[in-house]
């Protein structure tokens, strides 16, 4: 526990000093991080908490978002609300339509809760095109972010620390609200419903609860986009953002409260950083997801607990033979895996097409700073070797893994051996 403080310590330290280290376009990078952080810690409540999965739920992230637009329009940044105040609005917004929406989607559980709550989102992507007084038709609403409390707010670095702020109180409430009466029962209403029921507590008042407050949160980091960006638009009702935030919360690990952090800080860095790279990141955002869901079900913040754990039982020098090798697997396979597909991608790309067309015999393709040809063996070989080290690299990795599970079962009887000697008269 006292490592885990220092870790979190370190890393608010790390996250004040961002701007004063990285460029500009780096601090924007980073304010999407966050946001995307508490969009997921946010929705992990309603999921990894409460155990209800909604497919809907940047319907209440852009809820919040159009709301601070409307009251940075409306009050210019004075009165009772100065623009470091407006991310309030957005929680306002997204806790009274959690209200509305969680009534009717958590009449139901399950399946059924997750289809509802996808068709509530489709329909307000459906008719927000159509309302252009409230979300403003193809062009969106934008505004101005307005000075307060001595601060412009007019770069980068002003609004990076004023999301931090409220990101950071954000997740600590969220945090605290584990700890709480109410949120031990909002664990309980993930193990089992039915025995809440019985015990006499009203389950679907509670199931409402729940959903507002997710809701809520989620309205304030739309509120926070719309500080950043200063425009929205009714695309921020689109699936495409509530599977997002669902990936980033399944590939951080739903059942580690910082889990969802983790995964949505490091896919949206990824999709940063890669969609300058490739127009094929997306492919490679699904492909992690499907193999954490299959190797890592508890996603990349369990992996980090397991490994944490190793450590403390075997030491360090135990481990790190264990941590290579598996390190070295992912790198192999990942090779593998970019090779082919870029180079795929590439061949079948129309420019590519439209010069065999021309009748230029199978130009060369640049990856990895160098030229390979299509038509060369070498060329489809190299991800197969490249693979085929992966799988062996693989073998190795978990034979090791295994010898660290089973060294761990070993020293289990020996100790108890101990104690029972110790206890003897």
């Amino acid at each position: 526990m006292k490592l885990t403080k220092i870790l979190l310590l370190v890393l608010l330290l790390a996250l004040v000093v961002v701007p004063a280290v990285v460029p500009v376009s780096m601090v924007n990078a980073a304010i999407q991080m966050l946001i995307a952080a508490l969009f997921a810690c946010a929705f992990n409540l309603l999921c990894g908490q409460g155990g209800m999965l909604s497919f809907g739920h940047a319907a209440y992230f852009g809820v919040g978002s159009f709301a601070t637009l409307h009251a940075m329009n409306a009050l210019n940044g004075h009165g009772l609300l100065p623009t470091p105040l407006l991310p309030l609005i957005g929680a306002l917004g997204g806790f009274i339509c959690g209200v509305c929406a969680g009534w009717f989607a958590t009449k139901r559980a399950g399946v059924y809760f997750s289809m509802i709550t996808l068709a509530l989102a489709e329909l307000l992507h459906s008719l927000a095109p159509h309302l252009s007084a409230l979300f403003g038709g193809e062009a969106g609403i934008s505004s101005m972010r307005s000075p307060a409390w001595g601060l412009d707010f007019g770069d980068a670095t002003q609004v990076y620390y004023l999301t931090l702020v409220w990101v950071v109180m954000s997740i600590a409430l969220l945090y605290a609200f584990t700890l709480t009466p109410m949120g031990r029962l909002t664990f309980a209403l993930r193990e089992n419903g039915h025995r809440l029921q019985f015990l006499g507590y009203n389950v679907h008042r509670l199931r409402v609860l729940v959903f507002a407050l997710s809701a809520m949160f989620s309205g304030i980091a739309g509120g926070l986009q719309a500080l950043n960006l200063e425009s929205a638009n009714y695309v921020l009702f689109d699936m495409h953002y509530s599977a997002e935030v669902v990936l980033n919360t399944y590939i951080g690990g739903v059942n580690v409260f910082l889990g969802p952090v983790l995964g949505a800080a490091l896919m949206t860095f990824f999709g940063n950083a890669a969609s300058d790279l490739t127009q094929s990141w997306l492919l490679y955002q699904g492909l992690l997801f499907v193999l954490v869901m299959m190797f890592m079900p508890s996603g990349l913040a369990g992996l980090v607990l397991a490994w944490s754990a190793q450590i403390r039982r075997n030491g360090w020098l135990a481990v790190i033979p264990a941590a290579v090798t598996a390190l070295l697997t992912a790198a192999l396979v990942s090779l593998a895996v970019v090779f082919a597909i870029e180079t795929l991608q590439r061949v079948f790309s129309q420019d590519y097409q439209a010069l065999l067309i021309a009748g230029q015999p199978w130009p060369a393709i640049s990856l990895f700073g160098r030229d390979w040809l299509p038509g060369s063996p070498l060329t489809w070989a190299m991800p197969l070797l490249l693979g085929l080290a992966g799988l062996l690299m693989l073998k190795l990795a978990r034979r090791r893994w295994l010898r660290l599970l089973d060294d761990e079962r070993g020293s289990k009887p020996a100790a108890l051996t101990l104690q029972a000697e110790g206890d003897a008269p």
